[in-house]
């Protein structure tokens, strides 16, 4: 009787869980778990946090965005930003990666559903040495940021006691490499904005964690000569990733060079750029004052955070692949083509569509957010007084939904309702707002209605 009661409730929860329920709620119960921790009165320097600013920084550091409404360095103590380290380090890679790999040292297998999830997350096409990879994954990220510990280390080294320096660089590499953004510095990194070491080892970490971990083993096997070609995805990711760094790097060059980077050498001006290209790209470390920065520059920004990271990394945002498809459908169409074609291979119509619904569903929840923020600031200002807040919270949703963290100021001024929507808007962008919203959803099995089509004007 008991075991029949018992295999009902496994059958009940099975079909109430699934994937993308267990994939979302994952994250959700982290995120639980990390507010009640720093919660906790030893988690601060003075007082506790209230619960709305520890859900903020909890959500902030698994969804590895790196917006936050405390001082990581002054207002949580010790014990508090380690615990923003591990969030973050779970975060960036995945609860269900961890307990993966932890089951697999193990000696014990673990269930077709949470291969399903795992593949889903790191890899475009489902592979037979799929442990391989994921070991694989695990350890070149850890050989990445004990490199990066290393370097930012030996730099930090000159500036703090080694315990210090070598805390400090442990702490910036994880962050820097899973994308977060969170900095021990009140400022960020602009106290390094020439620095050779700092700028090009942050730099590095942040494009290591951004291009997806496929990716990643794609190049490491292609250098091995195990595997004789990159994929189609890999091939998009690097060639997009490259343009926008290029791009946003020039971009940026122009249009700050006779305003926030004017008077610093010509290091610095070359050096900010490049990394100001980078790091919208879901990191949010910065090394110039983005609140003063050119409405040119702003707009850039807003287009490089939308867009994101790659699939299968630990960045947010439509990612690469999606504007590379949007791109090339449009070009395609130009030309006349009904199918998405690049590198002599067709791209599935599904895969299209879905880039599609996820840019369009991603741009209705970055509005859907800013409309908030609008409606629930504080203040009577008149319009004309009061004009740059849209600017200044369309850049804060935009950064929240990239996983970004980059702020124009405003973030430690927020409500308890502001900082709410932007808390739902971080964790809407780490786990998909598709994948959000199909986890609520009933699913149908693709077994829908077929109507009669009948045509409507367009364009």
């Amino acid at each position: 009787m008991t075991s029949s009661i018992w295999l009902s409730i496994k059958l009940a929860l099975s079909k109430f869980l699934s994937p993308g329920r267990i994939f979302v709620l994952s994250f959700a119960g982290v995120i639980l778990a990390g507010t009640i921790l720093l919660r906790l009165p030893f988690s601060a320097t003075k007082d506790p946090l209230r619960f709305v600013d520890a859900l903020f920084t909890s959500t902030s550091a698994v969804c590895v965005t790196g917006l936050i409404v405390v001082d990581t360095g002054k207002d949580l103590s010790t014990l508090g930003q380690v615990m923003t380290m591990l969030l973050i380090q779970i975060g960036g890679l995945g609860i269900i990666t961890f307990s993966t790999v932890f089951f697999i040292l193990m000696g014990r297998g673990i269930s077709f559903k949470g291969r399903e999830i795992v593949q889903s997350t790191l890899i475009h096409t489902p592979t037979r040495n799929f442990f391989v990879i994921l070991k694989s994954v695990l350890w070149f990220a850890f050989v990445i940021e004990a490199l990066g510990t290393l370097f930012l280390f030996v730099r930090f080294s000159f500036d703090f006691p080694l315990g210090a320096a070598l805390y400090r660089a442990l702490y910036h590499a994880i962050s820097a490499f899973n994308n977060a953004g969170f900095s021990l510095n009140s400022d960020s990194l602009i106290g390094y904005q020439g620095d050779l070491i700092v700028n090009l080892t942050m730099m590095g970490l942040i494009v290591h964690g951004s291009i997806g971990f496929i990716v990643q083993y794609e190049v490491l096997s292609r250098f091995k000569k195990v595997q004789n070609k990159l994929s189609i995805h890999s091939r998009i990711v690097l060639i997009t990733t490259a343009i926008l760094i290029f791009s946003g790097s020039i971009l940026f060059f122009i249009f700050e060079r006779n305003h926030i980077i004017r008077d610093v050498p010509l290091v610095n001006q070359i050096l900010a750029s490049i990394f100001q290209s980078v790091t919208p790209r879901t990191a949010g470390f910065n090394t110039v004052d983005i609140g003063s920065l050119t409405n040119t520059t702003i707009l850039l920004m807003l287009i490089l955070m939308f867009i994101g990271a790659s699939p299968g990394s630990t960045g947010g945002g439509v990612k690469t692949t999606s504007a590379a498809l949007l791109t090339l459908l449009m070009w395609n169409r130009l030309r006349g083509n009904l199918e998405v074609t690049i590198f002599n291979r067709t791209i599935p119509r599904e895969i299209v569509s879905r880039s599609i619904s996820i840019i369009f569903a991603s741009a209705f929840s970055v509005a859907i957010i800013t409309s908030v923020l609008l409606i629930t600031a504080r203040g009577n200002l008149p319009p004309l007084q009061s004009r740059h807040f849209f600017v200044e919270y369309l850049f804060e949703a935009v950064s929240a939904f990239g996983t970004v963290g980059l702020s124009m100021g405003v973030t430690s001024n927020l409500n308890d309702i502001q900082k709410l929507a932007i808390t739902l808007l971080m964790f809407a962008g780490r786990v998909g707002p598709l994948t959000l919203a199909f986890s609520f959803s009933r699913s149908t099995g693709g077994k829908g209605l077929t109507y009669a089509e009948e045509g409507v004007m367009v364009g």
